[in-house]
């Protein structure tokens, strides 16, 4: 295929940036979206020119980091996918694609396509642990009964990578989903419902620090979302941050 990349260049955090038209030709259908622009870049860097900047670590679509805006659509056109799982077939000969970094306030551009995303850490960091001490004292995974219903839940939230889709799809720039993953997987568990309480509030409150916008249920980072990640995980944050305020 030979296709027509529209690519947004931008030198650091204070460079205005632009979208810059690059041509690249005989790309495989079966090449990855990371795959070819590792080709782009192999041009350009023969050429003599500075390639062009994005993230990815493991491109199995477990780490999150390939995030990418392709065609008005975070992770591309597939569904259920991470950019680095996205494959040229995708796409046709002569299509033009648009490849832009996640936009929201809260992830600011580092260089070109690799957006900043440590306000997700900071969240984490604000809650996403539990007090359970286990050291010189495990304990066999099936001592506690769970609800089967409640495990299969507490595992489908914890399968969030933080790529931050719900973020880049959303139009108030909305972490809710992310969080509410974050929330779900520990308080659906009994060993999360010791620091519950302070773990929504303060989990919540770091959201909102960062610059985050608000959920108004439109749906669109459950489906952008490469795990699908489901809406009822906000539903559960804020029953559980309801809960918290009422009990304090």
């Amino acid at each position: 295929m030979n296709l027509t990349l529209k690519i947004w260049r931008q030198k650091n955090a204070n460079d205005k940036g632009k979208m810059v038209d690059y041509k690249i030709n005989d790309v495989s259908p079966d090449m990855s979206f990371l795959e070819m622009l590792d080709v782009l870049n192999s041009g350009l860097i023969l050429k003599g020119e500075e390639p062009v900047a994005f993230d990815h670590d493991c491109r199995e679509g477990i780490c999150g980091s390939c995030s990418l805006y392709i065609n008005g659509e975070a992770h591309g056109p597939d569904r259920g996918v991470t950019t680095c799982q996205l494959h040229m077939r995708k796409f046709k000969d002569g299509d033009t694609i648009y490849i832009e970094p996640f936009r929201a306030t809260a992830f600011p551009v580092i260089k070109d396509l690799i957006v900043d995303r440590s306000a997700f850490d900071r969240i984490q960091n604000a809650g996403g642990f539990i007090s359970v001490n286990t050291s010189g004292n495990t304990i066999d995974a099936n001592a506690i009964p769970i609800n089967k219903h409640d495990a299969d839940d507490a595992f489908s939230a914890a399968t969030c990578i933080g790529c931050g889709a719900c973020v880049a799809s959303c139009k108030n720039s909305s972490a809710m989903l992310f969080v509410g993953a974050k929330v779900s997987q520990y308080a659906l568990l009994p060993q999360g419902r010791v620091e519950a309480v302070d773990r929504v509030k303060n989990m919540v409150a770091q959201m909102d620090l960062e610059g985050f916008g608000n959920c108004t249920n439109t749906g669109a980072c459950e489906v952008e979302c490469p795990k699908g990640i489901s809406l009822e995980n906000i539903a559960r944050m804020n029953r559980e941050y309801l809960f918290a305020n009422i009990k304090d």
